[in-house]
């Protein structure tokens, strides 16, 4: 918990102060979605890849190597700031080669918990871990690293490169993890076609990611842009771009925090819907508003509902997914993620190049209140799915 809560306040600190640096070097809304797209891209080119790896080697050892990557890839950016030789496309490079690091630690990192609690305490345990994330990644490091970056547009990226250091040091504390039973040797590429098969013949888990994949769509697209709505549209000003980070973190604290009482009284399917139809509405009040306050009321209540989603998505899917699998599912679930993320960002830059910086969440609202229509009557056979019986599901 604590080198998850200690990388996180690294990565919080860097979800401020990125999108703050990008800006300050172009005001191009393209340019600026980019930052974010670039950093998620790597998802698509090497998530199935990082998730067949998971399931193959000692977890923990794959997380550590990767924090170290990280580690280092902050580190040169920091010197090509000190030394003022920085510019666009090296920031650019930087948010690819990062986020490639971190699909290898985020991948190898979602496959730890279901080792080591039982199936039944999966849903308090991930609202514990999303509990952890919100305090470090959402609530500390983003007012930080928007106050850092104030005071010089290296210093939140020291105090990353630190964070993640500090990270890697306790996660090589963590007990070492069996590496999942395997049959026979097999090669990579077949290992990512049998965590693709599963869940393409798995109905809820293929449901839900496809769910997933349409709802980042539509939520990226004015999440790219999000730096230039609030800083120029709102008048926020960099500081108060933080702070809406800052208001979801809490709204999201307050959801995970209650995410026990959720689970003993309320249907799983039920939760997912309202979690759902409150994201269409968000959007369409981010659409409206002109006022920053009222940004910050939409985000804490923003925070609150997608916390307990995120909770309930990544319980349901870990409970159907065999153990010899959650590698190779999860990266199949984190594609469908980052590439809606992708996409949703390439999107809203053009959007909002175009029609201006309300336009993109126009288009999240129109977006996500359709998939949500269609997708209705499945959500209740999504959350109500048992896991298989049998151990032949993972070989289909």
């Amino acid at each position: 918990m604590s080198a998850a809560w200690t990388s996180n306040i690294g990565d919080g600190i860097a979800l401020a102060a990125s999108p703050l640096l990008i800006a300050s070097m172009t005001s191009s809304p393209v340019l600026v979605a980019s930052g974010a797209m670039l950093q998620f891209l790597p998802w698509l080119l090497f998530g199935l890849h990082a998730g067949a790896i998971a399931d193959r080697v000692e977890r923990r050892m794959l997380v550590m190597l990767a924090h170290g990557i990280r580690a280092v890839i902050v580190a040169a950016l920091v010197v090509l700031l000190v030394t003022g030789t920085a510019n666009i496309a090296i920031v650019l490079i930087v948010s690819f080669l990062y986020g490639t690091a971190e699909v290898f630690a985020d991948t190898s990192t979602s496959t730890l918990l279901p080792m080591m609690v039982e199936p039944a305490d999966l849903g308090v345990g991930n609202a514990r871990l999303q509990a952890g994330f919100l305090v470090a990644n959402q609530l500390a490091g983003p007012p930080l690293g928007a106050f850092l970056f104030a005071v010089g547009s290296f210093w939140p990226f020291l105090a990353q490169v630190l964070a993640v250091t500090v990270g890697l040091v306790l996660v090589s504390r963590i007990a070492r993890q069996p590496v999942p039973p395997r049959a026979d040797p097999t090669r990579v590429r077949h290992d990512i076609g049998q965590g693709l098969r599963w869940a393409w013949h798995t109905e809820p888990v293929r449901t839900l990611i496809v769910i997933i994949l349409a709802f980042n769509v539509t939520w990226a697209a004015p999440w790219g842009v999000l730096v230039l709505y609030a800083t120029e549209h709102l008048g926020m000003g960099p500081v108060g771009f933080g702070a809406l980070t800052t208001a979801s973190a809490v709204g999201g604290l307050l959801g995970t925090l209650s995410f026990g009482w959720l689970e003993r009284h309320i249907s799983f399917a039920t939760i997912m819907k309202v979690c759902l139809t409150l994201e269409v509405l968000m959007h369409l009040a981010f659409a409206l508003t002109t006022s920053g306050v009222v940004a910050l009321v939409i985000m804490f209540g923003f925070g609150a509902y997608a916390f307990v989603w995120g909770t309930i998505s990544t319980t349901v899917r870990q409970r159907l997914v065999p153990h010899e699998l959650q590698g190779r599912v999860g990266s199949v679930n984190m594609v469908g993620v980052f590439g809606g993320m992708v996409i949703g960002h390439a999107l809203g830059g053009l959007i909002a190049q175009a029609w201006g910086l309300t336009a993109p969440w126009w288009f999240a609202f129109a977006g996500s209140a359709l998939t949500l229509l269609l997708m209705w009557r499945q959500i209740s056979h999504i959350a109500a799915a048992k896991p298989a019986l049998d151990d032949g599901a993972a070989t289909r």
